[in-house]
């Protein structure tokens, strides 16, 4: 099998297999090579770069004027001062607070009004719902990252 980069009179640049580079020949004087993109038979060979298989593994390319090597950079960075806070904050809300999930429109009420025991809860509430609450004097705020329980 070969692999030829092709490409139509239209200008557009395509790779194709063939079994041989006589089948290449072949299928094209038969008009049988078509442009993938277009539909084009006038396809020809484009320029292509040598792939040369070699046993060994190539060796090392040599730094320009004796350069030191750079030394290859961490696959991830030390977090951001606002990222760490944030993280921070989570962990802090997690180990403090209860989640209430969808309950918890109720269960700020309930809170609010005196018919439970305050504590700190967070959880979820549609915008028009916690618009209500705040509209009843009772503080919610929204948190800047999902509850553990809803991330997959």
């Amino acid at each position: 099998m070969i692999n030829y980069s092709l490409k139509c009179s239209n200008k557009h640049s395509f790779d194709s297999w063939f079994q041989s580079a006589d089948a290449f020949e072949k299928l094209q004087n038969a008009g049988m090579v078509t442009c993938a993109i277009c539909g084009s038979t006038q396809v020809t060979k484009a320029i292509m770069a040598p792939r040369v298989n070699t046993a060994s593994a190539p060796a090392p390319m040599a730094q320009p004027n004796g350069a030191p090597e750079t030394a290859q950079k961490p696959l991830q960075e030390p977090p951001h001062p606002a990222q760490q806070a944030l993280k921070d904050f989570k962990a802090h809300m997690e180990k403090n607070a209860d989640y209430v999930g969808s309950d918890f429109v109720q269960e700020a009420r309930d809170m609010h009004y005196g018919l439970t025991p305050e504590r700190a809860i967070y959880g979820e509430a549609k915008a028009t719902e916690a618009k209500k609450l705040v509209e009843e004097g009772i503080p919610v705020a929204p948190l800047p990252f999902d509850p553990k329980r809803k991330t997959n």
